[in-house]
Order: structure tokens, then sequence, then C-alpha cells
């Protein structure tokens, strides 16, 4: 009798599929999951046999007892959710999640070979549900485990907000004396095509064996397993819903790379080296971001009376509806006096572009400067959610924000912009 997690043919009158058999909440239906991470369903009336290919030698209940190897760096792996250490549980049909080192070990048994594994769960959540606390906990954990003196540490974290955390935690991290670098997956790991194992284990090489010390991001360079990036914490983009090589680097270089078969990696820029770990881990709540659009209302504007700081989103190099040229256009009149108000509120307003490459420029144009004009502060070349995350991260800890907001602390600013022939 075939069970949960055994591997088997089932033949029909129209066909044989293959796959893992899982538990189904059907009487009648048998269910399972096929070598391309999809699920296929069966009535038991149409099944004309089930042959058991492997019995279920599954980990779930089983795993590695690991000794410390004193001959390699131990590192920390901490994790706040997504799909980095997860794996088919065969009991429940679902994925689930264990972060023990064994069970890291078990899942990804190339680690023991590269260091000592430490990990601990910050909090198990969709990045989606991240919040300006979120961030300080992991910058706590991070102080922790330094403190502890591992290598190196990795964040595993949903990808969707990866980039604004590695942007956070850039400038919550002064200075570190060991390398800090999230990391992701953007294919489930019960998926054949899942790059989680690659991103995971390319993270501990170049955590255990590089003097970074910064925050940085390893997810996969191409969309085939040959190398993965460390891409600057301020500096990079998800730049696609579902590709493995989704995040890139805007307006910058990556920091290096790591060769997945060889575990060679080669520095491709400069990088901040270590150093004693210096920590202001406080964020301002009360910080909003604004993406300019057709046919909007000065009430868009106003909602952010009484917020700390506000990063707008404009269009091209910085710009907002403001100017009446035609009588469609009567309400814009409305606009910068709305904006106006917000900055006379108590709030620090700062122009971001809506264009993924490039940067503000308010002084071409004439709206660009009227925006100076009411005190609307040029982000330059800051990308808005870095701009968002540094905009609160400074209200929390420093007193000249509207001065800092424009000078370069970690990477995020470029005193110029260089041509390139391709900029994707």
């Amino acid at each position: 009798m075939a069970n949960p997690g055994d591997r088997v043919q089932i033949k029909t009158k129209k066909g044989t599929e293959e796959g893992v058999l899982i538990p189904s909440s059907e009487k009648n239906v048998v269910l399972i999951k096929l070598d391309n991470g999809y699920n296929l369903g069966f009535e038991k009336k149409s099944i004309t046999s089930t042959k058991i290919l492997k019995k279920s030698t599954s980990p779930t209940n089983k795993k590695q007892k690991i000794t410390k190897n004193k001959s390699l760096p131990t590192i920390a792996i901490l994790h706040t959710g997504g799909t980095i250490a997860s794996k088919v549980d065969y009991k429940t049909g679902g994925v689930t999640t264990d972060f023990s080192p064994e069970e890291l070990v078990s899942l990804f048994p190339e680690l023991k070979e590269i260091a000592n594994i430490e990990s601990e769960l910050i909090s198990q959540m969709w990045s989606d549900d991240l919040r300006f606390a979120h961030f300080t906990l992991m910058a706590k954990a991070i102080e922790k485990y330094v403190k502890k003196g591992v290598k190196g540490i990795i964040v595993g974290i949903g990808t969707d907000n990866l980039a604004v955390a590695s942007a956070a935690l850039s400038f919550m991290v002064e200075s570190s004396p060991v390398p800090i670098v999230l990391v992701g997956s953007q294919k489930s790991s019960d998926r054949g095509s899942s790059d989680a194992g690659m991103n995971l284990i390319c993270a501990a090489e170049f955590v255990s064996n590089s003097d970074f010390g910064g925050v940085g991001v390893c997810m996969h360079a191409s969309a085939h397993d040959q190398s993965c990036n460390i891409l600057p914490g301020t500096k990079t983009v998800k730049l696609h819903s579902s590709r493995r090589d989704a995040f890139k680097v805007v307006n910058e270089d990556s920091i290096a790379s790591i060769d997945y078969k060889t575990r060679k990696i080669t520095f491709c820029n400069s990088y901040r080296k270590q150093a004693p770990l210096k920590l202001k881990p406080k964020m301002e709540d009360k910080v909003g971001l604004l993406k300019v659009h057709v046919n909007m209302f000065s009430e868009q504007f106003e909602f952010f009376k009484g917020y700390k700081g506000l990063v707008i989103e404009g269009t091209g190099l910085g710009h907002t509806p403001g100017q009446s040229p035609n009588k469609e256009t009567a309400i814009h009149k409305k606009m910068y006096p709305a904006i106006k108000k917000v900055i006379d509120s108590g709030c620090v307003v700062v122009m971001t572009t809506q264009c993924i490459f490039g940067g503000v420029n308010l002084n071409v144009y004439s709206k660009g400067r009227d925006l100076q004009e009411i005190g609307v502060i040029s982000g330059k070349d800051m990308l808005a959610n870095t701009a968002l995350v540094k905009l609160s991260w400074l209200l929390a800890n420093e007193k000249d924000v509207k001065n800092l907001i424009g000078k370069n602390l970690r990477g995020e600013i470029n005193a110029s912009l260089k041509y390139s022939e391709e900029f994707m």
C-alpha cells in the first residue's frame, strides 16, 4: 500500500503519471506532486493501477546529528520567513520550515563543508508584512551574533521586500566586523527549479571567506545555476516577479560574484571593509511614500500633514502636477499649496524618481524649481524605497536630517552617474 511521501506511478485510461503521493482532503481523490512542483489529482475510480516506485525516505523526522568542525568558521543564519529554508511536508502536503542547524544541513548538506551553523528564527512572516520595527529586531539579532564571535551573518527573508530590508540594515549598521548578507528564494524549495540552495550556499561561502564589512544581497546572477552576485544593500531592486535573476543593481555595479561550482569569489567593485560594530537600530514610524500618477488630487498630499517624513516618487527628473496650462488642469493649482502645508506641518519631504535608472534634478525645469522653493529636497539618485528607510532612520537617530538626506552615507547616492550603452 502506498503512503504519503512514496514515489508512485499512476495509470489511468488516459495515460500514466509519476510523482510523490501527498495527502488529499477528498476521500475519492488521489493527489501526487509532479517533478515540476505542481500537484495533480485523480478520481480513484479512474485509476487502473498504482505502482510504488520508491518508498518514502522523507527527512521530516530524520535530522542529521552534526558536530562542530574546529577547522571551519561559524556563521549565523537568521530567519524571518520566506521560502529559503522550506521543504515539502508530506504529512500535510504543504511547505513547512524547521530552522534548526540540523535541519538546514539536512536540506543543504554542502553547508557543513563550508562552516559550522548557528541559526535563529526572528519571525515567521511574509516580507509584505514587514514594518520598521522588524528591521530593529533584525539589527539587534545581528548585534547578538557579532558579540558571539561568528564569522558572518546570513538573513533569510522573503524576496518581495528583501531589497528594502537590505537598505534599512545598511543604515542601521554603520560598520561591521563581519559580512551581513540577505538571501531569498524566488522559487519554492519543493520545485526542481528552486534557487534556495544555491543562493544560500553562495552566501555561506561569501560570509565565511571575505573581509566584506557591510550589508549586501546574494541572489542568482542569471537564470542559470552558474553564479550568484553580491549586490549592494542600498542600490538593489527586484525587477521581476518570479525570475531567479530578478535582483539587479541600479546606477552601480555588483560587489562580487561567486562561482557556484568552483566557489571562487571575484570582487567586482570597491566595498566597505570590516571594522568594529557600530549600530543605530532606531527607526521613525511616521514616514510615508507617495507615487505620483495622472489625475491626482491635492488631498493625496495633504494626507501626510503631521507625518515626520514623506518621500515622493515623482515623474522624470522629480516632478509632480502643479501647473495649470489649460482648464482641465485647474485643480492642479491646489497641488503646490498642499505640499507646502505638509512641509509647514514639520514634515521633511524628499523627491525621488519613479524611473528605475537615473536620478532627480530639480534645477532643469520650472516645476523642479517650484518644488524647491516650497521646501522639497532632492533625493538625487536614491531609490525610492532606499530614501524611505534612510529618512526614517535619520529622523530617529540624527538632528541635521535635511542636510544628511542628500549626503552619501552607505553608497545610496552617486556623485555622478556614468553613461553606459546598456543600463539593464
